[in-house]
């Protein structure tokens, strides 16, 4: 009876631990405003300043340890850095969500596939920029593709009076 008594309550404290440790719950990451940057960092964030004080705290920690990284950049990097911020910074939210999904798509991709896109882009790059130019326009003129459906499409039902298939032919004997 007691071992039964006992079982019972280490069954309940294993299974109120367990919950519990699936609800946690974190609180929000706490960085600086703006205005609270210092110089340095503002200079080098300077793409991002209308949108940062709109950016929750894991974004504004991400691009804080950029900031930290800068100095060590070479003058290519921090350039190219500054460039891609502010390209960044010109998406719209849903372009931005679009790019994040297509890199976490890229990122489950073979090693050949990744291979095959980064020649791609080395030949796109390699462009003149009227040609890049034909096919961007190309590109905003083609519909963009839609998600499947969450749900499987339900079949509409089929009319009552028409028969699904034609009627039997009957058939006679030879005579």
């Amino acid at each position: 009876m007691a071992r039964a008594r006992f079982g019972l309550i280490l069954a309940v404290a294993l299974w109120l631990a367990s919950s519990l440790g699936h609800a946690v719950i974190l609180p929000p990451l706490p960085q600086p405003s703006w205005t609270k940057l210092n110089a340095e960092q503002q200079r080098v964030l300077a793409p991002l300043a209308t949108q940062w004080d709109k950016m929750d705290g894991f974004q504004r920690k991400k691009w804080l340890g950029i900031v930290k990284r800068y100095p060590s950049l070479s003058v290519e990097e921090q350039t190219r850095l500054q460039r891609r911020m502010t390209d960044w910074a010109k998406l719209t939210p849903d372009e931005r969500t679009r790019a994040r999904d297509k890199y976490k798509l890229l990122q489950k991709d073979p090693p050949e596939k990744k291979e095959a896109v980064k020649l791609k882009w080395e030949e796109y790059k390699e462009l003149p920029e009227s040609e890049k130019n034909r096919l961007k326009a190309e590109a905003s003129q083609k519909p963009t593709p839609r998600p499947a459906p969450s749900k499987p499409a339900v079949p509409a039902p089929k009319p009552q009076n028409v028969p699904s298939s034609p009627p039997p032919v009957e058939q006679t004997a030879p005579r």
